[in-house]
């Protein structure tokens, strides 16, 4: 690989000239400016004081060696500012790369073991059961999933869960007002007053009781959810009963246990837990005074069974839960749980936008932005996208205008245009039978344009991308190189003719492989998304 055999050289020509106390990493960049070359890096800043150097008679000293006897793949070295070590290097290198990506194909290209079967459950979404999936829960849900195939790209064993809150006070709201709504009497108070409500109960059976409806309520919620996150390409492997958990017992077992671990105590009748002993502000209520668990009770259990099938927990949580991961991880190291295999993601507001305008959302009073809506206006494909384009951490403005318009300034529009100006060029090829290419000894060297050049480098950062997108938990970082990709492909397409008379055949040979690669770079960025990528658009 390049970047090891650049990395040997430097080390190389350190050790040639007596400097020790080498860092354990030397970096490289991928300079911005093409006239800095291919490769840059800061080694010479890094070790010159320790070795007595000026940073820039560091650089050209080793610039001078490596350019002595230069590595295979490296054309020349220099230097610039204070004390770069720039590389320029020959296009063989990025053929190496393009040969990888074939024989990769879109199965393995990107694809590294760094999990090694290490068992990691993805909890998002997780809406009460009591209503249709909002455009709110639409970019945990797109997040959760990609980071989920991510994961699952770099060798994780991957569960996708979702919770169900299928118990409390609030589940019982939403059976009185589906009968309030079926009988027509008022909604009661604090109970649900959406249009959708209204809806439902008119599906409902006649003559059920509170618990029945209630029973009704949860699975209608949960089948619609269902279909729903289906529209976009999610499925779960599992659906998680908080209901499950009381009639088991599992809950006053893990509060035996807090007990007996001197993790618990009473006080003014409730029951508390010490979370300061583990780094929160202050205790946290599991039991109130009227015998009520609260909130954070179930969940400390859930918590606890879930590690109970995996070694690693990420929980994808709405902007309004960041006050409680400290309690949840020190309920977790309470129970004897490393609290650094919890990993909770915050995912902040989005502001939906159409005409210009905000949409706003409301979800007891009716007045109500379903995710379905969304998905049916501009399609899966755009929905995820769009959602995937900024870290979650950050404030998002969703224009549904631009979503799903086909104009090159919509982002998904223009990957999936540079897929589909990919496929136009192989279905000319097959015309011409000149693809696949087959049998021919196919001179990849024939590759120096800048345009080739560039799509050639974007793939060669692929595998780095997904690791870093993986160790981040950061699927934006793929859509970020997915766009540059398709930056690339569109300017091949514009200045490098594939196929046709003005074009010798070794040519369209080697540009054909070039064409395949950067399908393959497409599809598997996409697909890390749930994306799909057309043929035509």
């Amino acid at each position: 690989m390049i970047t090891e055999t650049i990395t040997s050289s430097l080390k190389k020509a350190l050790e040639d000239l007596g400097v020790s106390h080498l860092p354990s990493e030397i970096n490289l960049e991928q300079p911005a400016n093409k006239d800095h070359g291919d490769w840059s890096s800061n080694i010479a800043l890094a070790t010159a004081k320790n070795a007595g150097w000026s940073p820039r008679d560091l650089a050209s000293e080793i610039a001078e060696l490596i350019n002595s006897d230069l590595p295979n793949g490296v054309e020349n070295v220099t230097i610039a500012g204070p004390g770069f070590i720039n590389f320029a290097l020959s296009p063989q290198w990025l053929h190496d790369v393009l040969q990888t990506v074939l024989d990769q194909g879109t199965e393995e290209f990107g694809k590294v073991d760094v999990g090694q079967g290490r068992k990691v459950n993805v909890e998002f979404v997780s809406a009460n059961p009591t209503g249709p999936l909002h455009a709110g829960h639409a970019r945990g849900a797109c997040y959760g999933d990609s980071i989920a195939s991510i994961l699952d790209a770099v060798g994780y064993e991957v569960e996708r869960e979702f919770y169900v809150n299928d118990r409390g006070l609030q589940m019982g709201l939403f059976a009185e007002s589906l009968l309030a709504f079926q009988s027509g009497k008022d909604v009661p108070e604090g109970g649900y007053g959406g249009a959708y409500v209204e809806a439902w109960s008119h599906e409902m059976p006649n003559n059920l009781s509170v618990h029945e409806a209630l029973d009704w309520g949860c699975q209608y919620a949960m089948e619609d959810q269902r279909r729903t996150l289906e529209m976009i390409g999610i499925v779960f492997d599992t659906w998680f009963s908080e209901r499950s958990m009381v009639e088991s017992g599992a809950i006053e077992q893990t509060m035996k246990d807090l007990s007996e671990k001197e993790a618990s105590y009473s006080q003014n009748g409730a029951t508390w837990l010490r979370s300061t002993d583990y780094g929160d502000d202050k205790d946290r209520v599991l039991v109130k005074s009227d015998g009520e668990f609260t909130y954070l009770t179930p969940d400390v259990t859930y918590h606890r069974e879930k590690f109970s099938r995996a070694d690693w927990l990420i929980n994808v949580w709405g902007a309004d839960h960041h006050g409680y991961i400290a309690r949840m991880k020190a309920a977790m190291e309470s129970l004897g749980h490393d609290p650094e295999q919890l990993t909770v993601a915050i995912t902040q507001l989005v502001k939906l936008v159409r005409s210009g305008e905000e949409v706003r959302l409301s979800k007891r009073q009716g007045d109500i932005i379903e995710l379905r809506e969304i998905v049916e206006e501009i399609g899966p494909d755009a929905t995820r996208f769009m959602y995937l384009l900024q870290s979650v951490d950050t404030k998002q403005t969703f224009d549904l205008d631009l979503a799903a318009s086909k104009v090159m300034d919509n982002p998904v529009f223009y990957v999936q245009m540079a897929h589909a100006r990919i496929r136009s060029i192989q279905s000319k090829a097959e015309a011409m039978s000149m693809w696949p290419v087959e049998g021919l000894d196919i001179d990849l060297s024939l590759l120096e344009h800048e345009r080739e050049l560039e799509v050639l480098k974007n793939l060669f950062n692929f595998p780095d991308v997904v690791q870093l997108s993986a160790r981040e938990l950061a699927p934006h970082k793929i859509a970020v190189w997915l766009r540059e990709l398709a930056t690339s492909v569109h300017g091949f397409y514009h200045d490098c003719y594939v196929v046709g008379d003005t074009v010798p055949p070794e040519l369209s040979a080697a540009r054909l492989q070039l064409v395949e690669a950067a399908r393959i770079g497409l599809v598997s960025g996409l697909d890390l998304l749930g994306v799909s990528a057309p043929d035509s658009m």
